[in-house]
């Protein structure tokens, strides 16, 4: 009897609407009575869809009414499939009547794998897609089909589990055909949908979805695994394993070594992020040469931690091999050596290769993936190393001593190399030494090498600072526990012991290369806290006690001078007390960067106090010693002395006074001397070209040899050490006032960088010159880096980072721009914060906006810019929540204020950034005034380009839209939602206040306007450069990356670029830690 579907899937005959659940219940039914119907009738597939879709209600969509798993289940209802059936599952795959996913997880369902043909016929089907999955419609389908694909993997093993199962029961039984010709297949399907770099993408994703779900019901926050995937990652995992098992008892190789090769492709997908190639073909590595020269000679106080951080930053951008990685180090350490002027400089390099590098290779070993590949990689370097013979023996002749020696041995204490390792490197170096030249003479050969020196002095510091009494701790040789106060001549003669010779140098690098020296710093500030004032003493006693504040004065202004005040500053603690010394060092001495005003309060005392030293000055024969309070006689010398100049101008003192004051200055107590002229070159500063003469006068008498007898002990040890501090604090106004006054000379320049810049030349022409000579040469010396640090402090941030910009722009050969870019990266670290908020929101920004400045981003300078742009962003945004280093904190940091004040932002909520994306204002009252077109809180690549974002000092300030000609190329169309704008920094609350975070956001704003406006040219090409080398830094974008900061919907603007149109780039670039980062990379892989 015939029978016809039409009267009950006509409109006209629908029954009356049902509840929902009723409904979708009907639905179902009428669809499996619809496909009984066409296979009664023997429809063909074409018919069957022309009806199906002519039938059914408009606008219920073919998955939601289940239509592959319907047809699946009533094609699998015998042993064998359905043919017709299965021709209309398989029209509606071609015809994309069902998604992909939507047959996937309905194969899944199927697990009786005892039925071959079924078997066969669904490996059949999932053969026509597999290796070509795709998606063009939301991101929730999207993410199903990651979903429905970890299904049929999981599917997949299972079968060929089953399948491999059969196969050794049927070897045993004789009959193995029908059992190797299903494994076969199982495989081949198996291979051929891991083979792809895509599905192997969406099945990264669907792990990572699969185990949030996990969580967060662990976590009990809701929500059901209805969406679930049926299959877990654990449940890939074990089916792997078992049918590992199984395979290992087959004899067909063939088949074996196919499952090995899905085995290994199923294994890689956690971790399809984190595989790079390393550069084996190249020897040399400026950039950590340069980085390692920088710390060593501006640095030695900086913490390990920091610069073990900045080198694994290095090694991961440029993908260095461990062994050439640390052997550079060591390059750069004995490159270093054979460079330091003899002197202080020395030491340090000494104290930082001999003590500190160990150490941070201690830590180094703890990034690397095991202790045993460190020690090899370590000892390969090594063996690289010594083959490097000039090098050695370059080092050894400055040194007078065997410096491998002594560094095998050190890093076999540490643990780095075995024992083993060290007495055959040991030998090799011994053979080779006897072929040196012996350079050697009779007057240094019974000198102690300072490399002995150094590594005797690191234990003598710990040793002083174990010492249980912050007073006692330099009688600890003699007594260690003693008071310091019942023993001061024994003390005395400690301090006398450490003021001879290179002691106090000794110990302070030492101190400084193993992190001890503001500890060390602190017991000398005690003490000289102690010995301010002594009340009912003798004679005696009290010049013990003058000496001892003396010395301990020199001592610290010392350390401030070589090391930095920082190494001298306490931690802040609300209602202690400030130590004189600590007072006085911030408001009264001299310092690079630091000006200071003669007339401040803290140079005007208690008038009383400044006539009373005035007159013991003038008339004393000598200084009295008893109950003398040392640090008022510190703050009263300035006043004291400006009451004498003025006698002195006025005719009131005659020269041969003046002479006589100053030998009563500094003819007991050199601290004195030092305080009054920190005082003298504030004064000078102030004074005119015809004014200064005797000011200048009373310093060369204060730097000058004593005319009179000096009566207390350690005299000649103390005047080296003053006139060494005298020399540091006049040479900034001696320069500037064309003045020059001779210190006594102890045979050792105490500024060997001083004074490096060629006078009478324009400091851009030295800038470029100096470039040049780098980039030719190569690498950074030690003389080129403090050259380019005091350009950097002269010239200022923005001209600094702009001039080295345009010298990388005008290179036109591949390799001499990639190492311009190592060259400036190690350049750039002198102040990396500062150079990467200019270079990324000043100059690139204008580079990209500009369309008459786009040739200059042609290949290859322009691919250069972007790895170095790339790289500057990450090393700072890495280490920008740190503390800025000795070298930093020097320079004046009023760009930081200004980048403070670059959006002014109000408390809202992170999501409203960027609401300009949707508006085309062109008020030219906004346009008019910087702050007026920032004083939204929703801050825009747009309202920043027009206004100049920022003024750091010498960066151009850009009030219109005419500065950039090409920006209504870029500008946004007015249909574009406020969503857009919508990154993973918001969703992790990221702090938009700060400088660097508001840079990194308006630059990611620009590079997604670039990618979505109608116009390309070398502008979009740069952006895909620059997202490439984020790409190849490894650098994914989740919490903690850059690449947060980039809208979620520059991802679909990518892969349109045929260069980004890569699974693995997506996943790169997208935080997959977010479901909305997840639901973005599944989208856009899919659709590729």
């Amino acid at each position: 009897m015939s029978f016809s579907l039409a009267p009950f899937l006509s409109p006209q005959s629908w029954p009356p609407p049902l509840p929902p659940a009723q409904s979708e219940i009907m639905k179902v039914v009428n669809l499996k009575q619809a496909i009984l119907q066409a296979w009664k009738e023997r429809w063909s597939d074409y018919q069957w869809a022309i009806n199906m879709k002519k039938f059914f209600p408009k606008g219920a969509t073919w998955d939601i009414l289940n239509l592959a798993d319907a047809l699946l289940e009533q094609a699998m209802i015998g042993p064998s499939p359905n043919p017709l059936i299965l021709s209309y599952l398989k029209y509606a795959i071609s015809s994309q009547m069902v998604s992909y996913s939507s047959v996937l997880t309905a194969i899944s369902k199927f697990d009786d794998f005892s039925r071959d043909l079924c078997v066969q016929a669904l490996l059949d089907i999932m053969d026509m897609f597999c290796d070509r999955l795709s998606c063009h419609g939301k991101a929730e389908e999207c993410i199903g089909l990651c979903r429905a694909l970890l299904s049929a993997l999981h599917w997949l093993l299972r079968c060929t589990a089953a399948s491999a199962e059969r196969l050794r029961e049927g070897l045993e039984a004789g009959t193995p055909a029908a059992g190797e010709k299903q494994l076969a297949m199982c495989l081949q399907r198996l291979e051929k949908t891991l083979s792809s770099t895509k599905n192997r993408a969406l099945l990264h994703i669907a792990k990572l979805e699969e185990a949030s779900l996990h969580t967060s019901q662990g976590l009990g926050q809701g929500g059901t695994r209805a969406n679930q995937p049926t299959a877990s990652w654990t449940a890939i995992e074990h089916s792997l394993l078992k049918l590992g098992e199984i395979l290992a008892n087959l004899s067909n190789p063939q088949l074996r070594s196919q499952a090995e090769q899905c085995g290994t492709l199923i294994r890689s997908i956690p971790t399809m992020l984190s595989v790079h190639a390393e550069q084996m073909h190249k020897t040399g590595f400026p950039t950590v040469h340069a980085v390692i020269l920088l710390e060593g000679t501006m640095n030695l106080t900086g913490e390990t931690q920091s610069l073990v951080e900045q080198l694994t930053m290095v090694k991961r951008m440029q993908h260095i091999p461990t062994p050439l990685f640390v052997l550079e180090i060591w390059k750069a350490c004995f490159v270093g050596l054979i460079e330091s002027p003899e002197g202080t400089e020395e030491l340090k390099w000494t104290a930082f290769t001999f003590l500190k590098i160990p150490q941070v290779l201690v830590k180094l070993k703890k990034y690397s993936h095991g202790d045993k590949d460190f020690t090899e990689d370590v000892n390969c370097a090594f063996e690289f190393l010594l083959k490097l013979t000039p090098l050695l023996d370059k080092a050894d002749q400055r040194c007078n001593c065997d410096c491998t020696n002594f560094l095998l041995q050190e890093c076999g204490k540490q643990g780095l190399l075995s024992e083993a390792s060290v007495n055959n490197l040991m030998a090799k170096r011994k053979a080779d030494r006897e072929h040196a030249p012996q350079q050697k003479s009779g007057e240094n050969a019974n000198i102690q090498p300072n490399i002995q020196l150094i590594l005797r002095a690191e234990p003598t510091v710990t040793n002083i600072l174990k010492c249980s009494s912050g007073l006692d701790f330099l009688s600890c040789p003699q007594t260690m526990d003693a008071d310091h106060s019942k023993s001061p001549e024994g003390l005395l003669g400690v301090l006398g012991h450490m003021l001879s010779g290179k002691s106090l140098d000794l110990l302070l690098a030492a101190a400084a290369a193993t992190g001890k020296l503001k500890s060390f710093a602190r017991k000398f500030i005690n003490l000289n806290e102690f010995t301010t004032y002594g009340s009912e003493e003798s004679t005696k006693p009290a010049s013990v006690r003058a000496l001892l504040f003396d010395i301990s004065f020199l001592m610290l202004c010392h350390v401030a001078q070589t090391y930095g005040s920082e190494v001298i500053l306490s931690e802040s603690r609300t209602g202690a007390e400030v130590p004189f010394f600590e007072t006085w060092m911030q408001t009264c001495m001299p310092e690079e960067g630091k000006i200071l005003n003669p007339d401040h309060p803290c140079f005007r005392p208690d008038s009383t106090k400044v006539e009373s030293l005035v007159a013991l000055l003038n008339n004393s024969s000598e200084m009295k010693l008893v109950q003398m309070k040392w640090h008022e006689a510190c703050l009263s010398i300035s006043a004291a002395i400006l009451e004498i100049l003025n006698a002195w101008e006025n005719g009131v003192l005659a020269f041969e006074s003046i002479q006589k004051i100053t030998d009563n200055i500094k003819g007991k107590v050199c601290s004195l001397a030092v305080c009054a002229v920190a005082w003298l070159v504030a004064h000078v500063r102030m004074l005119g070209l015809d004014e200064r003469e005797k000011s200048l006068q009373m310093i060369r008498q204060l730097a000058g040899p004593l005319f009179s007898e000096n009566t207390l002990q350690f005299y000649n040890e103390r005047v080296v050490i003053m006139n060494s501090i005298l020399e540091r604090m006049c040479a900034d106004v001696l320069q500037q006032t064309a003045t020059q006054i001779k210190f006594p000379s102890t045979g050792v320049d105490t500024m060997p960088y001083w004074n490096l810049l060629p006078p009478k030349r324009p400091i851009k022409e030295v800038l470029t010159d100096i470039f040049a000579k780098v980039l030719e040469k190569g690498w950074v010396d030690s003389r080129s880096i403090h050259i380019f640090d005091t350009l950097l402090h002269m010239g200022g941030v923005y001209w600094f980072c702009n001039n080295l910009i345009k010298e990388l722009l005008k290179e036109t050969r591949k390799e001499h721009t990639l190492r311009a870019v190592e060259l400036l990266y190690s350049i750039f670290c002198l102040d990396m914060q500062q150079v990467t908020l200019v270079l990324l929101g000043h100059i690139l920004p204008g580079l990209l906006t500009d369309s008459s400045k786009w040739h200059s981003l042609m290949d290859p300078p322009g691919t250069a810019l972007a790895k170095l742009a790339v790289w500057c962003a990450l090393s700072s945004y890495s280490s920008h929540k740190g503390q800025a280093s000795t070298r930093q904190k020097k320079r004046h940091r009023e760009d930081i204020e200004d980048y403070i004040s670059l959006f002014p932002l109000d408390d809202v909520q992170p999501s409203k950034l960027m609401r300009l994306l949707s508006s085309n204002e062109d008020d030219a009252n906004i346009l008019s005034s910087p702050r007026s077109s920032l004083g939204s809180p929703c801050t825009s690549y747009l309202r920043w380009v027009k206004v100049g974002w920022g003024h750091p000092r010498g960066a151009p300030l850009l009030h219109s839209a005419g500065c950039f000609p090409a920006l209504h190329l870029l500008r946004p169309t007015a249909d574009r939602s406020m969503s857009s704008s919508l990154s993973a920094s918001q969703l992790h609350t990221v702090n938009m206040r700060d400088p660097l975070n508001r840079v990194l956001a308006n630059l990611f704003l620009l590079i997604s306007s670039i990618l979505g406006s109608r116009t390309a040219g070398p502008h979009t090409q740069f952006v895909q450069w620059f997202m490439e080398e984020c790409v190849d830094c490894l650098e994914q974008g989740g919490r903690g990356s850059v690449l947060q900061f980039m809208p979620f919907t520059t991802v679909s603007e990518l892969v349109k670029v045929s260069a980004m149109s890569s699974p693995k780039v997506v996943l790169a670039i997208t935080d997959l830690s977010l479901p909305l980062g997840r639901q973005v990379a599944a989208k856009a892989i899919a659709a590729l």
